[in-house]
């Protein structure tokens, strides 16, 4: 998929008309603990089940509201009660109202809420975002972390520092020990540091290293984007990002401009593995220049 692309799918949910939905499957994965992930088109769901409700981690788009409920009733009767976006882009929030008007209940860090509720535009790739409807706006926002105490487990929302947008949410499912980290780890591919959304390259490195400072041999990692992942495959992106961040700062100091930095091929060594996705190599410099100050 396109820079371009991914863009239209990932932060224009009004613009999905010439996308057919209807070939999508939603697809369940079971983990540990009750918690599964669910992928269609968009981010990965997380999913926790239990004898209290449904608990979901983001909800795609809203054309695939109908899929995911079906999906999430083939593995409990209890109906989904609350909703837990890890940032605003409409391939992880576009299910919001549907699924909010059977009950659950959407919480979000207010960064979400305050973006969503107003027109957003992306000046890398000249797209406007419009408003969410108010029935898809976060009901309960946080802006540091947020506890829920269900279905036998403890699960942690908690806020980070500006990584792929400034709202950014990392859920720890605490006693199954899985770990959705949402669009701050593409799980191989370059990530996408939506710096016209108060992202930066240095916030996707430190959240790597504040998961990994806790991980475990047995942690779960639920990406935003790509298969399940762990500990060492996370570290290994963690390190990517940094070393590809040093370099671009490197040759900022020497006072190179964009295009001779998109032309150094400071990612070259990478990109046979990590730029095969959503983000090309010159798209992430470009975007790791830009968090950086560049202009």
């Amino acid at each position: 998929m396109s820079i371009r692309a991914f863009l239209m799918v990932c932060a224009v949910p009004a613009a999905l008309g010439a996308q057919n939905f209807d070939s999508v499957q939603v697809r369940v994965q079971a983990l540990r603990g009750g918690v599964y992930m669910l992928t269609g088109a968009g981010g990965n769901i997380g999913l926790s089940v239990g004898s209290d409700a449904a608990f979901l981690v983001d909800d795609q788009y809203a054309p695939l509201s109908a899929k995911i409920i079906a999906a999430v009733k083939s593995v409990t009767g209890q109906p989904i009660r609350f909703i837990v976006n890890t940032h605003w882009h409409g391939d992880h929030t576009g299910g919001n109202e549907n699924i909010g008007k059977t009950g659950a209940l959407i919480v979000a860090h207010e960064n979400v809420r305050k973006r969503m509720s107003t027109e957003q535009f992306n000046s890398l790739f000249n797209r406007r975002t419009p408003p969410s409807p108010a029935a898809a706006l976060p009901v309960v926002t946080f802006t540091d972390s947020v506890t829920f105490h269900i279905n036998g487990d403890e699960l942690v929302a908690y806020h980070i520092p500006p990584a792929h947008t400034d709202g950014d949410a990392v859920i720890h499912f605490t006693r199954a020990d899985v770990i959705h980290m949402g669009d701050t780890f593409f799980n191989g591919g370059y990530p996408f540091v939506d710096v016209s959304s108060g992202g930066h390259v240095n916030g996707v490195i430190g959240v790597a290293d504040r998961v990994l400072a806790g991980c475990k041999p047995t942690t779960i990692i639920i990406p935003g984007h790509g298969s399940v992942a762990d500990c060492d495959a996370l570290r290994r992106y963690r390190d990517v990002v940094a070393t590809v961040r040093d370099r671009v700062q490197a040759e900022m100091r020497k006072g190179r401009t964009l295009e001779q930095i998109k032309a150094a091929g400071l990612s070259a060594e990478f990109d046979a593995t990590w730029g095969r996705g959503f983000i090309r190599p010159d798209v992430f410099v470009e975007l790791t220049y830009r968090s950086l100050g560049g202009k």
